[in-house]
Parts: C-alpha cells; structure tokens; sequence
C-alpha cells in the first residue's frame, strides 16, 4: 500500500514539474502585467504565482480532465483581484511600479486587459470569473485599452499674460 502511494506521489510531482517547466514563464508574465511591476524587479508577481502554483499542486490529484492552466490562471486572477480589493478597497489605484506602461491603469482594468488580450480569455468567461456583466467587462477593456492607446496629456502649461515689446 505505502509502495503505491510513493509511486503515485512521484509521478504526480513528475506531472506537476513538467507542467511548471512549460507554464511558469506565461504564468510569471502575467502576473507581472497584473501587479504592473517592471519584469526584473517583480516580487509581488512572483508571491502571486507562487500561491497560485501551490493552490494547484495541492489539487492536482482532483484535476483530472481539467487544464492545469486554466485553472492557475483563475486562481492566479481571483488571488489579484482579491489582494487589491482588501488592500485599495474596491479596485482603488495601486501604487505600481511608475515605468509600467499599465501603470496608468486600475487594478480590475489591469486585470481584464491581461485577462482578454494577453492571455486571450473570451468576455462571457472573463465575466463569469469577475462575477460582473458581460458588458461590463467590454466596457472596462475598451476603456482600458484606450487609456494605454491614447494616455492622459499632462497638465497644460501655465499661460501668463501677454508681454509687450516696445521698439
């Protein structure tokens, strides 16, 4: 009995491994996108894959004829969306890192742009996810999408009064 236990123990360690081999560098990178951090200083995004990655091994047994990365990925984002919405309350603005070029964006636009255009997840099932409408989330990626397309100009420069030049 022990022997087959061992041997199942191995070969699910064997499967999980070659799943990390193939899945943590995509996985690594849009967790990075998500906490907006630059891709060589990430600690937030690799805690975040971390958690993610244990939550699977610790039900790989029970994935059977399910996509591990599929359900990294769901965790991965329901983990974000959970952390920001204790830590800024609603989706507030994070503090990410001022380079990122998704800098700009909120939390929830942060996650639905990773969600629809990185990793290419259809609208219906994004929806599901984030428990919001359908529309919803085609609103907040087109506005999100904008924003990166088109940013906010700065402020415009102060226009003091006209100066007269006498000859």
């Amino acid at each position: 009995m022990r022997q087959r236990q061992a041997s199942q123990g191995a070969r699910r360690a064997r499967e999980f491994e070659a799943f990390v081999a193939g899945a943590a560098g995509r996985l690594l990178h849009a967790a990075t996108l998500l906490t907006a951090e630059a891709p060589d200083d990430n600690p937030r995004a690799r805690r975040l894959l971390t958690l993610a990655l244990a939550h699977t091994y610790a039900r790989w047994h029970r994935l059977r004829g399910e996509d591990p990365y599929d359900h990294t990925r769901q965790y991965l984002a329901t983990r974000f969306a959970r952390a920001a919405w204790h830590q800024y309350g609603a989706f507030g603005r994070a503090r990410p890192h001022p380079a990122s070029a998704l800098a700009t964006l909120a939390p929830q636009e942060r996650l639905i742009l990773v969600l629809r255009l990185y990793e290419g997840v259809a609208e219906a099932q994004t929806a599901a996810l984030l428990g919001l409408p359908t529309e919803r989330v085609r609103t907040i990626c087109d506005r999100a999408t904008a924003t990166l397309l088109h940013p906010p100009r700065g402020p415009a420069p102060a226009v003091g009064p006209a100066k007269v030049v006498s000859s």
